[in-house]
Protein backbone atom coordinates (compact mmCIF):
# COMPACT_ATOMS: atom_id res chain seq x y z
CA UNK A 1 0.00 0.00 0.00
CA UNK A 2 1.27 3.54 -0.72
CA UNK A 3 0.28 7.33 -0.55
CA UNK A 4 -0.93 7.19 -4.22
CA UNK A 5 -3.09 4.22 -3.70
CA UNK A 6 -4.04 5.81 -0.29
CA UNK A 7 -5.12 9.08 -1.90
CA UNK A 8 -7.06 7.32 -5.04
CA UNK A 9 -8.94 5.29 -2.56
CA UNK A 10 -9.60 9.05 -0.84
CA UNK A 11 -10.59 10.45 -4.23
CA UNK A 12 -13.18 7.72 -4.93
CA UNK A 13 -14.87 8.09 -1.36
CA UNK A 14 -15.30 11.69 -2.69
CA UNK A 15 -16.98 10.88 -5.88
CA UNK A 16 -19.11 8.22 -4.41
CA UNK A 17 -20.42 11.25 -1.85
CA UNK A 18 -21.41 13.69 -4.49
CA UNK A 19 -23.23 10.42 -6.56
CA UNK A 20 -24.58 9.68 -3.04
CA UNK A 21 -26.03 13.65 -2.64
CA UNK A 22 -27.12 13.84 -5.95
CA UNK A 23 -28.83 10.61 -5.65
CA UNK A 24 -30.96 11.56 -2.56
CA UNK A 25 -31.71 15.06 -3.81
CA UNK A 26 -29.54 16.57 -1.22
CA UNK A 27 -27.03 18.25 -3.18
CA UNK A 28 -30.06 20.15 -4.94
CA UNK A 29 -31.70 20.89 -1.97
CA UNK A 30 -28.50 22.84 -0.27
CA UNK A 31 -27.43 24.59 -3.05
CA UNK A 32 -31.42 26.06 -3.38
CA UNK A 33 -30.59 27.17 -0.26
CA UNK A 34 -27.77 29.18 -0.74
CA UNK A 35 -29.34 30.02 -4.25
CA UNK A 36 -32.02 31.67 -2.24
CA UNK A 37 -29.60 33.71 0.02
CA UNK A 38 -27.99 34.71 -2.81
CA UNK A 39 -31.28 35.94 -4.10
CA UNK A 40 -32.18 37.81 -0.83
CA UNK A 41 -28.30 39.89 -1.44
CA UNK A 42 -28.80 41.02 -4.79
CA UNK A 43 -32.37 42.86 -4.18
CA UNK A 44 -29.91 44.61 -1.61
CA UNK A 45 -29.36 48.22 -1.98
CA UNK A 46 -28.20 51.52 -0.24
CA UNK A 47 -29.79 54.41 -1.01
CA UNK A 48 -29.98 58.25 0.60
CA UNK A 49 -26.39 57.07 2.21
CA UNK A 50 -24.64 60.45 3.65
CA UNK A 51 -20.92 61.12 3.13
CA UNK A 52 -19.52 61.19 6.39
CA UNK A 53 -15.78 61.77 5.54
CA UNK A 54 -14.42 63.88 2.72
CA UNK A 55 -10.90 62.66 1.38
CA UNK A 56 -8.95 61.46 3.92
CA UNK A 57 -10.80 63.38 7.12
CA UNK A 58 -11.68 61.24 9.77
CA UNK A 59 -15.26 61.14 10.08
CA UNK A 60 -17.14 63.27 12.04
CA UNK A 61 -20.97 62.46 12.18
CA UNK A 62 -24.32 61.97 14.33
CA UNK A 63 -26.71 59.41 14.17
CA UNK A 64 -30.17 60.48 12.86
CA UNK A 65 -31.67 59.79 16.29
CA UNK A 66 -29.71 62.13 18.32
CA UNK A 67 -30.78 65.41 19.38
CA UNK A 68 -28.74 67.22 18.27
CA UNK A 69 -28.80 66.19 14.64
CA UNK A 70 -30.43 68.94 13.21
CA UNK A 71 -29.00 70.02 9.84
CA UNK A 72 -28.97 73.64 10.22
CA UNK A 73 -27.42 73.39 13.33
CA UNK A 74 -24.55 71.07 12.55
CA UNK A 75 -24.27 72.81 8.81
CA UNK A 76 -21.64 75.19 9.68
CA UNK A 77 -19.71 72.65 11.68
CA UNK A 78 -18.78 70.31 9.03
CA UNK A 79 -20.62 67.60 11.09
CA UNK A 80 -22.44 64.79 9.15
CA UNK A 81 -25.90 63.72 10.17
CA UNK A 82 -26.41 59.96 9.22
CA UNK A 83 -28.43 59.14 6.42
CA UNK A 84 -29.53 56.63 4.00
CA UNK A 85 -30.98 53.02 4.27
CA UNK A 86 -29.82 49.75 3.27
CA UNK A 87 -33.04 47.64 1.15
CA UNK A 88 -33.93 44.30 1.10
CA UNK A 89 -36.18 42.43 -1.57
CA UNK A 90 -36.15 45.25 -4.24
CA UNK A 91 -37.12 48.16 -1.12
CA UNK A 92 -39.81 45.66 0.45
CA UNK A 93 -37.71 45.61 3.60
CA UNK A 94 -35.65 49.01 4.66
CA UNK A 95 -32.93 49.33 7.69
CA UNK A 96 -31.79 52.44 8.56
CA UNK A 97 -28.02 52.72 8.50
CA UNK A 98 -26.62 53.12 12.02
CA UNK A 99 -23.47 54.68 10.44
CA UNK A 100 -22.68 53.99 6.63
CA UNK A 101 -23.53 51.31 4.31
CA UNK A 102 -19.83 49.48 4.70
CA UNK A 103 -21.08 49.07 8.22
CA UNK A 104 -24.46 48.25 7.60
CA UNK A 105 -23.58 45.30 5.06
CA UNK A 106 -20.70 44.14 7.00
CA UNK A 107 -23.65 43.66 9.42
CA UNK A 108 -25.65 41.91 7.35
CA UNK A 109 -22.72 39.61 6.07
CA UNK A 110 -22.73 38.79 10.43
CA UNK A 111 -26.09 37.86 10.18
CA UNK A 112 -25.85 35.27 7.51
CA UNK A 113 -22.38 33.94 8.64
CA UNK A 114 -23.48 33.48 11.91
CA UNK A 115 -27.24 33.07 12.55
CA UNK A 116 -27.83 31.62 8.61
CA UNK A 117 -24.85 29.29 8.00
CA UNK A 118 -22.79 28.70 11.50
CA UNK A 119 -26.35 27.84 13.56
CA UNK A 120 -28.90 26.94 11.13
CA UNK A 121 -26.65 25.86 8.92
CA UNK A 122 -24.62 24.01 10.71
CA UNK A 123 -27.26 21.73 12.57
CA UNK A 124 -29.19 21.43 9.01
CA UNK A 125 -26.22 20.04 7.10
CA UNK A 126 -25.45 17.94 10.19
CA UNK A 127 -29.12 16.44 10.36
CA UNK A 128 -28.82 16.35 6.15
CA UNK A 129 -25.56 14.83 6.17
CA UNK A 130 -26.23 12.22 8.95
CA UNK A 131 -27.67 9.56 6.46
CA UNK A 132 -24.29 9.46 4.06
CA UNK A 133 -22.57 6.73 6.72
CA UNK A 134 -25.39 4.50 7.98
CA UNK A 135 -25.92 4.37 4.09
CA UNK A 136 -22.58 4.22 3.36
CA UNK A 137 -21.69 1.27 6.42
CA UNK A 138 -25.17 -0.97 5.42
CA UNK A 139 -23.91 -4.18 4.59
CA UNK A 140 -25.64 -4.52 1.49
CA UNK A 141 -23.18 -1.39 0.15
CA UNK A 142 -20.23 -1.63 1.58
CA UNK A 143 -19.61 -5.65 1.04
CA UNK A 144 -17.94 -4.60 -2.87
CA UNK A 145 -15.65 -1.66 -0.98
CA UNK A 146 -14.61 -4.12 1.49
CA UNK A 147 -13.62 -6.56 -1.28
CA UNK A 148 -11.03 -4.05 -2.54
CA UNK A 149 -7.66 -4.44 -1.08
CA UNK A 150 -7.83 -1.43 1.33
CA UNK A 151 -7.61 -1.28 4.88
CA UNK A 152 -10.82 -0.44 6.25
CA UNK A 153 -9.74 2.91 7.90
CA UNK A 154 -9.04 4.36 4.73
CA UNK A 155 -12.11 3.42 3.70
CA UNK A 156 -13.94 5.17 6.43
CA UNK A 157 -11.84 8.31 6.78
CA UNK A 158 -12.29 8.78 2.46
CA UNK A 159 -15.40 8.65 3.09
CA UNK A 160 -15.16 11.38 5.97
CA UNK A 161 -13.18 13.74 3.77
CA UNK A 162 -15.78 13.26 1.32
CA UNK A 163 -18.59 14.29 3.22
CA UNK A 164 -15.82 17.52 4.55
CA UNK A 165 -15.66 18.18 0.92
CA UNK A 166 -19.39 18.28 -0.16
CA UNK A 167 -19.61 20.75 3.06
CA UNK A 168 -16.74 22.76 1.79
CA UNK A 169 -18.04 23.17 -1.53
CA UNK A 170 -21.50 24.17 -0.77
CA UNK A 171 -20.24 26.40 1.68
CA UNK A 172 -18.23 28.00 -0.70
CA UNK A 173 -20.83 28.92 -2.63
CA UNK A 174 -23.11 30.35 -0.17
CA UNK A 175 -20.00 32.41 1.09
CA UNK A 176 -19.41 33.26 -2.40
CA UNK A 177 -22.72 33.95 -3.93
CA UNK A 178 -23.77 36.01 -1.12
CA UNK A 179 -20.48 38.18 -0.98
CA UNK A 180 -20.46 38.28 -4.84
CA UNK A 181 -24.41 39.88 -4.82
CA UNK A 182 -23.48 42.40 -2.01
CA UNK A 183 -20.68 43.37 -3.23
CA UNK A 184 -22.31 44.14 -7.18
CA UNK A 185 -25.49 45.77 -5.64
CA UNK A 186 -23.67 47.68 -2.72
CA UNK A 187 -20.28 48.29 -4.34
CA UNK A 188 -18.97 46.84 -1.12
CA UNK A 189 -16.20 44.08 -1.81
CA UNK A 190 -15.43 43.26 1.80
CA UNK A 191 -13.12 40.31 1.73
CA UNK A 192 -12.99 39.56 5.29
CA UNK A 193 -16.43 37.62 5.15
CA UNK A 194 -14.25 34.73 2.92
CA UNK A 195 -13.12 34.06 6.66
CA UNK A 196 -15.94 32.15 7.76
CA UNK A 197 -15.72 29.24 5.32
CA UNK A 198 -12.36 27.73 6.96
CA UNK A 199 -14.39 28.66 10.75
CA UNK A 200 -17.59 27.11 9.34
CA UNK A 201 -15.62 23.74 8.01
CA UNK A 202 -13.86 23.17 11.38
CA UNK A 203 -16.89 23.61 13.46
CA UNK A 204 -18.61 20.97 11.03
CA UNK A 205 -15.62 18.73 10.93
CA UNK A 206 -15.53 18.22 14.95
CA UNK A 207 -19.26 17.42 15.53
CA UNK A 208 -19.14 15.19 12.23
CA UNK A 209 -17.14 13.12 13.48
CA UNK A 210 -19.55 12.49 16.94
CA UNK A 211 -21.46 11.34 13.97
CA UNK A 212 -19.20 9.31 12.46
CA UNK A 213 -18.95 7.14 15.43
CA UNK A 214 -23.04 7.43 16.00
CA UNK A 215 -22.70 5.39 12.77
CA UNK A 216 -20.34 3.19 12.95
CA UNK A 217 -21.47 1.77 16.00
CA UNK A 218 -25.15 2.01 15.91
CA UNK A 219 -25.53 2.39 12.07
CA UNK A 220 -28.90 4.08 12.27
CA UNK A 221 -29.32 7.21 10.57
CA UNK A 222 -32.25 8.45 13.32
CA UNK A 223 -29.49 8.01 16.24
CA UNK A 224 -26.98 9.78 14.16
CA UNK A 225 -29.54 12.45 13.32
CA UNK A 226 -30.71 13.24 16.96
CA UNK A 227 -27.59 11.93 18.65
CA UNK A 228 -25.02 14.61 16.65
CA UNK A 229 -28.06 17.29 17.82
CA UNK A 230 -28.18 16.30 21.08
CA UNK A 231 -24.05 16.12 21.39
CA UNK A 232 -24.02 19.35 19.91
CA UNK A 233 -26.90 21.44 22.40
CA UNK A 234 -25.00 19.00 25.26
CA UNK A 235 -21.39 20.78 24.53
CA UNK A 236 -22.82 24.30 23.94
CA UNK A 237 -24.59 24.17 27.61
CA UNK A 238 -21.38 23.26 28.91
CA UNK A 239 -19.24 25.69 27.25
CA UNK A 240 -21.37 28.24 28.29
CA UNK A 241 -22.34 27.02 31.76
CA UNK A 242 -18.69 26.55 32.50
CA UNK A 243 -17.57 30.65 31.77
CA UNK A 244 -20.72 31.35 33.65
CA UNK A 245 -19.66 29.65 36.73
CA UNK A 246 -15.90 30.77 36.04
CA UNK A 247 -16.85 34.28 36.23
CA UNK A 248 -19.44 33.52 39.15
CA UNK A 249 -16.91 31.93 41.86
CA UNK A 250 -14.18 34.45 40.40
CA UNK A 251 -16.20 37.81 40.92
CA UNK A 252 -18.06 36.58 44.12
CA UNK A 253 -16.14 33.59 45.35
CA UNK A 254 -18.62 33.94 48.88
CA UNK A 255 -22.06 33.22 46.87
CA UNK A 256 -23.29 29.69 46.11
CA UNK A 257 -21.99 28.31 43.51
CA UNK A 258 -19.75 25.37 45.16
CA UNK A 259 -15.98 24.33 44.16
CA UNK A 260 -17.18 20.76 43.24
CA UNK A 261 -19.72 21.97 40.23
CA UNK A 262 -17.08 24.65 39.07
CA UNK A 263 -14.60 21.54 38.74
CA UNK A 264 -16.66 19.06 36.72
CA UNK A 265 -17.93 22.06 34.75
CA UNK A 266 -14.02 22.65 33.87
CA UNK A 267 -13.53 18.74 33.43
CA UNK A 268 -16.48 18.37 30.75
CA UNK A 269 -15.32 21.81 29.20
CA UNK A 270 -11.94 20.57 28.64
CA UNK A 271 -12.98 17.02 27.52
CA UNK A 272 -15.56 18.00 24.85
CA UNK A 273 -16.08 20.36 22.13
CA UNK A 274 -16.93 24.24 22.38
CA UNK A 275 -18.96 24.86 20.11
CA UNK A 276 -19.30 28.81 21.71
CA UNK A 277 -15.91 29.22 21.51
CA UNK A 278 -15.61 28.42 17.80
CA UNK A 279 -18.34 30.81 17.33
CA UNK A 280 -15.98 32.88 19.22
CA UNK A 281 -13.51 32.30 16.51
CA UNK A 282 -15.85 33.45 13.88
CA UNK A 283 -16.59 36.19 15.67
CA UNK A 284 -13.36 37.22 16.22
CA UNK A 285 -12.02 36.69 12.71
CA UNK A 286 -15.19 38.95 11.25
CA UNK A 287 -14.55 41.54 13.49
CA UNK A 288 -18.29 41.44 14.89
CA UNK A 289 -17.32 43.50 18.25
CA UNK A 290 -18.62 46.68 17.09
CA UNK A 291 -21.99 45.40 16.12
CA UNK A 292 -23.10 42.32 18.28
CA UNK A 293 -22.29 41.52 21.94
CA UNK A 294 -20.67 38.32 22.20
CA UNK A 295 -21.96 35.30 24.66
CA UNK A 296 -19.46 35.84 27.41
CA UNK A 297 -16.95 38.43 28.36
CA UNK A 298 -13.56 37.14 26.60
CA UNK A 299 -11.01 39.85 27.82
CA UNK A 300 -12.77 38.82 31.44
CA UNK A 301 -12.25 35.24 31.27
CA UNK A 302 -8.49 35.83 29.78
CA UNK A 303 -7.79 37.87 32.71
CA UNK A 304 -8.36 35.61 35.39
CA UNK A 305 -6.82 32.45 33.56
CA UNK A 306 -10.06 31.04 32.54
CA UNK A 307 -10.03 31.46 29.36
CA UNK A 308 -7.47 30.79 26.17
CA UNK A 309 -8.93 30.45 22.73
CA UNK A 310 -5.87 28.69 21.20
CA UNK A 311 -5.75 25.93 23.80
CA UNK A 312 -9.75 25.75 23.65
CA UNK A 313 -9.63 25.08 19.50
CA UNK A 314 -6.51 22.28 20.34
CA UNK A 315 -8.90 20.61 23.08
CA UNK A 316 -11.34 20.86 20.62
CA UNK A 317 -9.38 19.06 17.82
CA UNK A 318 -8.21 16.26 20.14
CA UNK A 319 -11.53 16.09 20.57
CA UNK A 320 -12.36 14.97 16.92
CA UNK A 321 -8.97 12.81 16.64
CA UNK A 322 -10.52 10.79 19.30
CA UNK A 323 -13.51 10.25 17.63
CA UNK A 324 -12.25 9.39 14.57
CA UNK A 325 -9.62 6.91 15.84
CA UNK A 326 -12.79 5.16 17.49
CA UNK A 327 -14.55 5.41 14.64
CA UNK A 328 -11.76 3.35 13.03
CA UNK A 329 -10.87 0.73 15.43
CA UNK A 330 -14.93 -0.25 15.59
CA UNK A 331 -15.38 -0.76 12.17
CA UNK A 332 -12.05 -2.80 11.76
CA UNK A 333 -13.63 -5.08 14.02
CA UNK A 334 -17.05 -4.99 12.92
CA UNK A 335 -18.25 -8.05 11.83
CA UNK A 336 -19.93 -8.12 7.93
Amino acid sequence: MNGGYLASTIGLMIRDTFRQSRATGLFWIVLSVSLLCIGVCLSASVEGEVNLAQGGDTPEFLPRTDRDANEKKVQGEGVAIVGGELKLGFGAMSVPLARNARHAVHAFQLLLAAGVADTLGLLLTLVWTAGFLPSFLDRRNVAVLLAKPAPRWWLLLGKYIGVLTFVTVQSTIFVGGTWLALAMRTGIWDAQYWLCVPVLLLHFAIFFSFSLLLAVCLRSTVVCVFGSIAFWLLCWAMNYGRHALALAAHIAPETSVSRRLTWLADVGYWLFPKPADLSLVLFDALDATQYYHPLFDQAALSQVGFFSLSCSIMASVLATIYFLVASMRQWNTADY
